[in-house]
């Protein structure tokens, strides 16, 4: 390519491999807004804790009834933070009896994760 022409960011013919990391290549428009919504999900504190108290719990899933004492605020509150988790497709839940259990969805949490691996730590893994 000579130095008059120009290349538009994310549209060149080559093929996009499936799930490309932050640096492997531009994300295109859908990309991006499926991993804003996810992103914009995370970035409240109590859903980030909230995430982090899913994802670690012990047998891979956690009864709304023990997440709630974790935080000072109304069961309403943490209700509509989950939603907006399960909106995002972090986590999902089943409601069984009174009670509704929560998990991560693995799937989605290695697919951010990959998307901020670096091509150096990808380098170092092969």
């Amino acid at each position: 390519m000579s130095k008059q022409e120009s290349a538009v960011l994310g549209q060149d013919d080559q093929p996009a491999p499936c799930c490309p990391g932050l640096v492997a290549a531009p994300l295109d428009e859908d990309r991006a807004a499926a991993l804003a919504k996810i992103f914009k999900a995370l970035g409240d504190p109590v859903r980030l804790r909230l995430l982090s108290l899913i994802a670690s719990r012990v047998g891979g899933e956690v009864c709304v009834c023990d997440l709630t004492p974790a935080f000072e605020l109304s069961q309403p509150t943490i209700s509509h933070h989950l939603k907006l988790l399960r909106q995002a497709g972090l986590i999902d839940c089943e409601r069984r009896g009174t009670w509704v259990y929560y998990w991560a969805l693995p799937g989605t949490l290695d697919g951010l994760a990959a998307f901020l691996t670096t091509a150096r730590n990808v380098e170092a893994t092969a």
